[in-house]
């Protein structure tokens, strides 16, 4: 979904970056990103503040473009994150899963990594609090996965031992390698639906496409 929203935003910006077309700025938006979100410590400092890394990004790309405009990149910023906002909506089937799952006692838990107002917008806006019988924001909490005390405290609130408990989500490191370190099964969702990446090193547990595969 990012990498469309990107589009989106480059076809409507482009039109004002004469001669820069929309294929030339999309791909150093690719780049930027790439190169801004693989460090670890710029990738957790970005996520605590989405709105600074945004503007961070396309002023790198600006940069490298020799454009000089701090409105206009202020301008592509927030129209990313308006696009962003409007775009954001639950899965199809999460919420009747969660659901179901809750229908049968299955102690449920959030964690997510990011700022406080950004995982709560989205916590509210879908209530998701309803679902959940401890939620844990990297933003509230101080650390975020894959920090192993994350893991460790949400067994704790949960009452539960590591070997009862899955991880489910589409990170392979936070979702499948860390936890599988403790005991807990790690459940990768393949959104891409093109199965493991070449390079990768995790060995998930069990691979699904889609939340209401929990259920099957």
């Amino acid at each position: 979904m990012a990498d469309q929203i990107w589009k989106e935003v480059c076809e409507s910006f482009s039109k004002r970056l004469t001669p820069i077309d929309h294929n030339t700025l999309l791909n150093a938006i690719r780049e930027q990103r790439e190169w801004y979100w693989k460090d670890p410590h710029r990738h957790r400092l970005g996520r605590l503040r989405l709105s600074n890394a945004r503007l961070d990004i396309v002023s790198g790309v600006f940069k490298r473009l020799g454009i000089q405009d701090l409105a206009l990149t202020q301008e592509m910023a927030d129209s990313h994150l308006t696009l962003s906002n409007h775009a954001m909506h639950p899965s199809k089937g999460s919420l009747e899963t969660l659901q179901r799952l809750k229908d049968k006692d299955v102690r449920l838990s959030l964690v997510t990594n990011g700022s406080q107002e950004h995982q709560r917008y989205k916590i509210n806006r879908f209530g998701l609090e309803a679902f959940f019988d401890c939620i844990l924001v990297e933003g509230e909490f101080g650390i975020g996965k894959p920090d192993e005390r994350v893991y460790r405290h949400v067994l704790k609130q949960l009452d539960s031992q590591p070997k009862d408990a899955w991880m489910v989500g589409d990170n392979l490191e936070w979702e499948v390698i860390a936890p599988q370190k403790l005991g807990i099964s790690g459940i990768w969702i393949d959104l891409s639906g093109k199965g493991l990446p070449p390079y990768s090193t995790a060995k998930p547990d069990r691979i699904i496409e889609s939340l209401p595969e929990l259920l099957s």
